[in-house]
């Protein structure tokens, strides 16, 4: 009878989903998986936020890696957009956890990343691995904490910054209720422009530590935009309009009256700007 049991066992296995990826798991969905490194931490459930390092591949050309990110990659885990996709995947791991996954490409492109355009290269049976590491898993609410705090923290240094930075340079001008700072280093004539006008300016814009980012006169023309309509930084808005026709100054602006919390180009987050500016004229 044992005997019988144990033959049975054999046959209803041997009946079970093949993988054709050698060392890879079927789950009967579609996916396999392969364990790298197994993990200490909690089991990874719907409605985690998850730090998450991966990269992936079609026939062993990588096409993207977190590691190229200038910041740690989050992701929410939730309902899987198909069957045997990427966040199926998530679940089946522990925090520490180190895995690898094979997907239907075609899946991954159609329905979770919504491409209107699908590559070439991209074929109904085509597979794309994904490596992909947890380092730790948290609550919505944890998360939303934690980068408010870490906002907070680079808010308070950017300040400090700017600080230090007037005070180095000697800049002991009064700032508006704003805090932007104006510093005038030839007086024009006239009257000052006013919301909607169309203004034209001569500009060059540094970081603190002085790097060049922007300079019209690098470029040989005037940037010229209505005044007050938002189309530039707060501090622009602000700033020319306390000059008269051709005067210049300097424009020390900080962070909240710049691009706040966002990266522009060679402008990272948070960052105080010094532009020297001209008014050249307005209508």
């Amino acid at each position: 009878m044992v005997a019988m049991c144990l033959l049975f066992s054999a046959v209803v296995a041997s009946c079970g989903p093949k993988s054709p990826f050698p060392g890879y798991t079927p789950t009967g969905t579609g996916l396999y998986y392969k364990q790298i490194v197994k993990g200490e931490g909690a089991p990874i459930k719907n409605g985690d936020v998850i730090k998450v390092r991966l990269a992936y591949y079609i026939n062993d050309s990588l096409l993207y890696t977190t590691d190229s990110l200038p910041e740690a990659a989050y992701d929410m885990v939730h309902e899987s957009p198909f069957q045997g996709d990427l966040y199926e995947g998530f679940r089946m791991m522990h925090v520490g956890d180190s895995m690898s996954f094979m997907i239907n490409a075609d899946s991954v492109f159609h329905k979770q990343f919504h491409a209107p355009i699908i590559p070439d290269f991209v074929t109904p049976d085509a597979f794309m691995r994904w490596e992909v590491v947890v380092d730790e898993a948290m609550t919505e609410e944890a998360f939303q904490q934690m980068k408010e705090a870490e906002a907070a923290a680079l808010q308070q240094a950017s300040r400090d910054a700017f600080a230090a930075y007037l005070a180095e340079n000697g800049v002991d001008a009064q700032p508006t209720e704003s805090g932007l700072i104006y510093v005038c280093t030839k007086p024009g004539k006239g009257k000052k422009p006013v919301a909607n006008q169309t203004v034209k300016v001569h500009y060059t814009g540094r970081l603190l530590d002085g790097t060049v980012f922007d300079s019209s006169i690098d470029r040989g023309e005037p940037i010229e935009f209505p005044l007050g309509v938002h189309q530039v930084i707060p501090g622009w808005d602000e700033g020319i309009a306390m000059m008269s026709k051709g005067e210049k100054g300097v424009l020390y602006i900080p962070f909240d009256l710049a691009y706040g919390p966002r990266n522009m180009g060679p402008i990272s987050a948070y960052s105080n700007l010094v532009f020297e500016v001209e008014l050249v004229d307005f209508k």
